[in-house]
């Protein structure tokens, strides 16, 4: 998303007791971000490069009272309801630090300290690829759920923009209105997110929807719901408050096989969101449910059902679950390992065709 999008969308969020991450490359704008929204909304900004800190700086040092031990105030902390915390570099922060902020985002407080009630926390976090030093990718869904999370990506517009307010040469304007192709060599944000709904999800997610317009729901209604609960469930969603057509059961066409007809009907969109669907459902399962599908043959009679679907959906979408079956292989160990194996190579027979295990 362009910045001024990313800077509404954050307001939003912030405003309505709720914590953005901004995922974006070095130099994109995330800061500054921050730093309006700040000056815009009339509060102070403190920023918390936890990458550089220790757990003492971040939760204060401990000290003697009576026959007590007690927790002094960080000197960071704010005193006001007028504030911004902004979080920085979180996933380039040691594991003991990201632990240390959890209160934080869960409680709004440390020890027997309570941030101000009108304080507002944001966060922001480079992309999990090899350009960037990072202790460890950020897996922990317990952690991740906290946030809602926007991706950020220069837009020559909205640099412009910024430029001209910030006195930036004419020269150098002139050039990348010419040239935009030079404002940024990385424009593609990739966070490496699997995220999954859960019953906090749904609870954050109302608690921003209530605080948008019918304008914003019509433009950000998507991103904002598949920022918190994951693509698949932010299209069914928002499919469900249009009153569009109810996707069939996963379970039900690959065990059961029924309401395979009725797939032909979807649209490109909704046979998408179909797909996305059937991967979890996949990821989902546990395995007692992996060794009872197993000992039933049902892998069997899953692979004749995606062989129906492989032939009324496109192509591309039905790639992503062999793509997916595969990282499953590669990824798990033991029983699931072995689930996913056959799976795969059941599909793969009743497919036919060798191509389609080339596009994996």
């Amino acid at each position: 998303m362009k910045p001024s999008t990313v800077k509404y969308l954050s307001k939003k969020i912030m405003a309505s007791g709720e914590i953005p991450l901004l995922w974006g490359h070095f130099g994109v704008g995330k800061t500054d971000i921050a730093k309006e929204i700040a000056q815009e909304t009339g509060r102070e900004l403190i920023i918390l490069i936890i990458s550089q800190m220790e757990p003492g700086d971040l939760i204060g040092l401990p000290s003697r009272d009576a026959e007590k031990t007690v927790f002094l105030k960080p000197d960071w902390w704010p005193n006001k309801d007028e504030v911004i915390i902004m979080i920085d570099e979180i996933n380039r922060a040691h594991r003991s630090i990201r632990n240390a902020i959890m209160q934080l985002l869960i409680d709004r407080r440390i020890h027997n300290h309570i941030l101000p009630a009108g304080a507002w926390i944001m966060g922001a976090a480079n992309p999990p690829d090899e350009e960037y030093d990072q202790v460890d990718l950020i897996t922990d869904p317990a952690f991740m759920s906290r946030f809602f999370h926007l991706e950020l990506s220069p837009d020559v517009d909205d640099w412009v923009n910024w430029s001209n307010q910030e006195q930036v040469k004419g020269e150098v304007i002139s050039f990348i209105k010419e040239y935009p192709e030079y404002l940024s060599s990385d424009n593609i944000v990739s966070m490496r997110l699997n995220l999954r709904p859960s019953p906090r999800s749904w609870y954050k997610l109302s608690n921003v929807l209530s605080n948008l317009s019918e304008d914003d729901m019509k433009k950000y209604g998507y991103v904002i719901a598949a920022s918190i609960v994951g693509s698949e469930a932010a299209r069914s969603f928002l499919s469900h408050l249009e009153n569009k057509v109810e996707l069939p059961n996963p379970k039900d066409l690959l065990i059961e096989g029924k309401n395979l007809e009725r797939i032909e009907k979807l649209t490109n969109e909704e046979k998408v969101s179909l797909i996305l669907r059937i991967n979890n459902y996949f990821e989902s399962l546990n395995e007692e449910e992996m060794e009872q599908l197993l000992s039933d043959g049902d892998q069997k009679t899953i692979a004749e059902n995606v062989k129906i679907i492989s032939e009324v959906i496109p192509k591309d979408a039905m790639f992503s679950v062999l793509r997916f079956l595969n990282e499953m292989v590669e990824k798990n160990k033991g029983l699931k390992k072995a689930f996913y194996d056959k799976l795969l190579e059941e599909i793969a027979i009743k497919l036919g065709d060798s191509t389609w295990m080339e596009g994996i």
